[in-house]
């Protein structure tokens, strides 16, 4: 009887190996489980901080450029334009690309409708469509973010208009 009280009370004493193992497992997973989360979080807060950095980037320039063309004629315009943001932002660089703003011709879809349109409403249209093109350029900025592998970029794109452009009546003026 002495013994197996003795046994007992070794029991109730301490942790067996078995029990210390399981303690260990259980809080390995749980780490395991922590770091991940961790992680992942931490990869998702870089990616929001770099978008953020990107779209800020692009906002910025884009301003810039909306200052320096504004009220000036549309010609003057470069068709490219590209550099970096300075030793500041040695991964981040910009580049600009214009061009004439193309106008849908819509003649054709007045000569389907019933009854057609006459040959001055047509050239009237074309003329519209000829000066519309002629006094606005599409503006696209580009931001890109150089990393190891890849880039990565966002843009934008806008519309200047040169509102003083004269109106050409056709013949030749």
């Amino acid at each position: 009887m002495w013994k197996r009280n003795q046994i007992n009370f070794s029991f109730q004493k301490g942790f067996t190996l078995l029990k210390t193992l399981m303690a260990m497992m259980i809080m390995a997973t749980a780490l395991l489980l922590l770091a991940n989360s961790w992680s992942a979080a931490f990869s998702r807060v870089k990616k929001t901080q770099l978008n953020f950095e990107l779209s800020t980037l692009l906002d910025r320039k884009m301003n810039e450029l909306e200052r320096e063309f504004k009220g000036k004629p549309v010609d003057g315009i470069p068709d490219e334009k590209e550099e970096d943001f300075g030793d500041d932002l040695k991964n981040f660089s910009w580049k600009m690309k214009s061009r004439k703003f193309e106008f849908p011709d819509i003649s054709s879809s007045l000569t389907a409708r019933s009854g057609g349109a006459d040959q001055m409403t047509i050239m009237i249209v074309k003329q519209m469509t000829d000066q519309i093109s002629k006094s606005i350029k599409e503006i696209t900025v580009i931001v890109i973010y150089k990393v190891e592998k890849k880039n990565i970029e966002v843009s934008a794109t806008t519309y200047f208009t040169d509102f003083d452009k004269p109106i050409s009546m056709g013949d030749g003026q």
